[in-house]
């Protein structure tokens, strides 16, 4: 029940239709009926969108009446009678909602997001009806208190302290009038949260830079513009079509001679959700900050910020301003020093006087180039997509002894979408795993993981997880397979290692499971990973030359691991101006009625090297913190380098196939989940506490 209410909170605000439609029997409603396929997967190809209304409804009924049973026992609240049966109580529906919502974020409809419009407000209801309710608020409590007294485990005293504060931080202790004004926030909320993420897919698909003039490709590789061919030839027209979809806007900026389709293209992305369009997101901008805040002092908090860090590693928001203040003054020096570099460079080879933010990629990739011998296109050949998977997969066997077997029997809700079966070490199976890597409209932007179903092992019945990764990579041409970017695969290694937090959950309760952990402890497995991108002995093994079969030139690799700390103050400047816009947004203390663009500019001053472009802004498309789980804890990103950095260097140390820090880190980390408090996991397998010295020289900032 625990684990739904986090979604109820979280991914619906990721991304809501109105069908009273009842199922007949020949059209049965598949999300009503026991999942069949193979493991029990969602049987996508069988649900269409009027199937969701009425299951959510029911799913919410019969999730309703489990919490009317668990209250009107007359025994004693107990572990076993209370705890147990919120924990399964509602598995049923937490599986229809993750269906739903992740299918709305991998391919949604304009369907789809009516249905959302509809389905988020029941949910909210729902979450808060439960716990508003006195009456199981009081059992949870009686457990609560007398716990200390009980014999009860590590993990069972975590999943029972979430519950109590879940009740206390959602409103169990106000007053009537107040419980009713809560619920409207968190209705409210939801239904922004959904407007803020819509307008910012409908501003990226929106736009579309149209070439047909070859000689305004200049500089562009051919590999890029097939598929930008291919893209204007999908939509009936003539010529080579970019958009700001990733793998279409990123290698534009950084390749396009002409300086002023740039800008258009610069401008048009940074602009989502700024335009004087019926899609600007301002006003959401201010009521969602005001919403948060009116609900943090509702609970007795200052600050929306606040609120959300006492249940963080970081704790306050004194304690998240003073780490990212830190970072900012070793960042500092190093991102002026590289930002006169590459003015100075582009000065020296026909460039503008002056750098616009245009200018930045376009440039400092040629003078990556010039530096140290190659550029992203020079690697590209040696990823191949099938070849850096495979290479992936490796690495999990060796590290943690599990093997991938494709398989076409679970079903897929899009073509794209690839399927396997994951065993472990003695064979046993562990995990269901979709791929799901190209960019199409009806996809959100990014990459993320997710899961369909979530592990657990109450009273012995194992459950194993159903996990995604989804990524927006470039789709193969007719003459080329889909090649990746350097930073692409570290991509593909962070989304794999949350699926591996995943994968490999070994919890008792479901609610404690996997990657539901403190949000600044969930980038850990994710960025470790990253860490082999950059390791020589693993790109010696899956650097393969997509033509030849040859492997990657260890003078390209030189080359790579040379450069991988370059323009790294820019880059950790530019991370943290991100936080620090997140931190400002919440921790105000007053409602906010100024101008959102010239309060995220004051935000983020200190770490601006650019003059000011008009009509960008960044907080109205930052759907991070507008319409994801993000909000105050958009720092965990660093917060979670500091820790990977420290934790991988005890691979180094031991050697970065090591089994045994391996197995350590799997027992202690990816396996615990939530169960313990994610210091004392980091402890029991580093042997100290994090220190920020191993990220300042990893990213050559010291």
């Amino acid at each position: 029940m625990r684990k739904l209410f986090l979604l109820c909170m979280t991914a619906m605000t990721v991304m809501s239709f109105n069908s009273g439609k009842k199922m007949n029997k020949e059209g049965a409603n598949p999300l009503l009926m026991e999942f069949s396929a193979v493991h029990q997967a969602a049987p996508f190809e069988d649900i269409k969108p009027e199937h969701f209304v009425p299951a959510f409804k029911q799913r919410i009924e019969e999730a309703e009446k489990g919490i009317d049973a668990i209250v009107a026992q007359k025994e004693a609240a107990t572990f076993d009678n209370t705890i147990i049966p919120l924990e399964e109580g509602s598995e049923k529906l937490g599986r229809l909602a993750s269906v739903f919502f992740n299918m709305n974020s991998a391919v949604t409809s304009s369907e789809m997001q009516k249905i959302a419009q509809e389905v988020s407000p029941l949910l909210t209801a729902f979450s808060s009806k439960m716990l508003l309710n006195k009456g199981l608020y009081a059992r949870v409590k009686t457990i609560h208190d007398k716990m200390d007294q009980l014999s009860f485990t590590e993990e069972q005293k975590t999943v029972v302290n979430n519950y109590y504060k879940d009740f206390v931080r959602n409103g169990a202790n106000l007053n009537d009038e107040q419980k009713k004004r809560f619920v409207e926030i968190k209705t409210e909320l939801s239904k922004l949260n959904l407007k803020f993420s819509e307008n910012v897919l409908a501003e990226t698909n929106a736009f579309e830079l149209l070439i047909t003039d070859e000689k305004d490709l200049a500089g562009i590789p051919e590999s890029i513009r097939e598929g930008a061919a291919m893209t204007a030839k999908s939509k009936g027209k003539e010529g080579w079509m970019f958009t700001l979809q990733y793998p279409s806007f990123v290698p534009f900026m950084k390749f396009a001679d002409n300086r002023e389709l740039r800008e258009k293209m610069y401008r048009a992305y940074t602009s989502r959700g700024n335009k004087d369009n019926k899609y600007n997101n301002n006003e959401n901008v201010k009521k969602i900050v005001n919403l948060r805040l009116e609900l943090a002092n509702m609970l007795g908090y200052s600050s929306y910020s606040e609120y959300v860090l006492k249940e963080r590693m970081a704790e306050t928001p004194k304690k998240v301003t003073a780490f990212l203040e830190d970072l900012h003054n070793a960042s500092r020096p190093f991102a002026k020093k590289e930002y006169a570099e590459v003015l100075e460079f582009a000065k020296n080879n026909g460039g503008p006087k002056e750098l616009k933010r245009w200018d930045w990629s376009y440039y400092s990739d040629k003078l990556k180039e010039e530096k140290y011998g190659f550029n992203d296109e020079a690697v590209k050949p040696y990823f191949k997509l099938e070849n850096v998977s495979k290479g992936i997969f490796d690495l999990a066997h060796t590290l943690y002894g599990i093997s991938f077997k494709e398989v076409n029997n679970i079903p897929k809700y899009h073509e794209d979408v690839k399927t396997y079966e994951v065993y472990d070490e003695k064979g046993n199976f562990l995990s269901v795993f979709y791929t799901d890597f190209f960019p199409r409209e009806s996809k959100q932007g990014g990459a993320w993981m997710t899961d369909y179903r979530g592990q657990s092992n109450i009273n012995g019945k194992m459950i194993r997880p159903h996990v995604s990764i989804v990524c927006n990579f470039n789709k193969p041409t007719a003459t080329k397979p889909s090649l990746l970017t350097f930073d692409e695969v570290t991509t593909f290694l962070h989304e794999f290692g949350h699926a591996l937090h995943g994968m490999l959950a070994n919890a008792t309760y479901p609610s404690v499971s996997g990657t539901s952990v403190y949000r600044d402890f969930v980038e850990l497995p994710s960025q470790i990973m990253e860490n082999f991108a950059t390791e020589r002995e693993w790109l010696d093994k899956v650097a393969v030359h997509y033509e030849t079969g040859e492997k990657i030139p260890q003078e390209l690799i030189d080359k790579m691991l040379k450069a991988k700390n370059y323009q790294a103050g820019y880059a950790s400047e530019r991370q943290l101006s991100f936080g620090m816009n997140d931190m400002a947004w919440h921790s105000i203390t007053k409602p906010f009625k100024g101008d959102v663009v010239k309060f995220e500019k004051d935000a983020m001053s200190k770490t601006e090297l650019f003059d000011e472009v008009k009509g960008s802004a960044f907080s109205p498309a930052f759907s991070h913190i507008f319409a994801g789980g993000y909000a105050a804890g958009y720092y965990g990103y660093k917060w979670a380098e500091v820790l990977d950095a420290d934790a991988f260097s005890l691979f180094q140390k031991n050697g970065i196939f090591d089994k045994a820090t391996a197995k350590s880190f799997r027992s202690n980390v990816l396996e615990k989940g939530g169960s313990i408090h994610p210091m004392i996991l980091y402890k029991n397998f580093r042997g100290q506490e994090p220190t920020i010295e191993a990220l300042l020289e990893r990213s050559g900032l010291k």
